[in-house]
């Protein structure tokens, strides 16, 4: 289940999948927020808990089962693997084995709809992904 259309920013819990989701209506080309979201070197400017990331050979950019490692704010490296990869639509990755966020931009109303989801076992870890589309809005909008 999708957020409608215009809907408002927020936080939401889908039953189906069992996912939570933040998300944001940014005044930006979907294309802008996309390549925030596969930039690796962007990652620590909009994701609180990362402070930089780096891609396995042969990998050279984000995409279907790419590898690499992902250094958090507590100053620990752990691997992940991109599980899920539409261009320009989404991304889901697996970190250090377990099946962590998703990652989707949809257009909306001449911008786009920004929006992180979280498995319901991650409930607490939702903050953290409205804090990222908030700060992903900023850099794109100033706002």
């Amino acid at each position: 289940m999708s957020p409608a259309p215009g809907a408002g920013n927020g936080i939401r819990g889908y039953a189906a999948g069992m996912m939570l989701t933040a998300d944001r209506k940014i005044a930006a080309p979907p294309a802008a927020v996309w390549e925030l979201l596969v930039d690796l070197d962007a990652w620590p400017k909009w994701g609180p808990t990362i402070r930089g990331a780096r891609l396995d050979a042969p990998h050279t950019e984000l995409g279907l089962r790419a590898t690499g490692t992902v250094q958090t704010s507590l100053l620990v490296a752990v691997p992940f693997e991109v599980t899920e990869f539409e261009p320009g639509r989404h991304w889901a990755w697996k970190v250090a084995g377990v099946p962590a966020t998703r990652h989707r931009v949809d257009p909306v109303g001449g911008g786009a709809r920004v929006s992180i989801c979280v498995p319901w076992w991650s409930a607490p870890y939702l903050t953290v992904c409205a804090v990222a589309v908030r700060r992903i809005d900023t850099m794109l909008t100033g706002a």
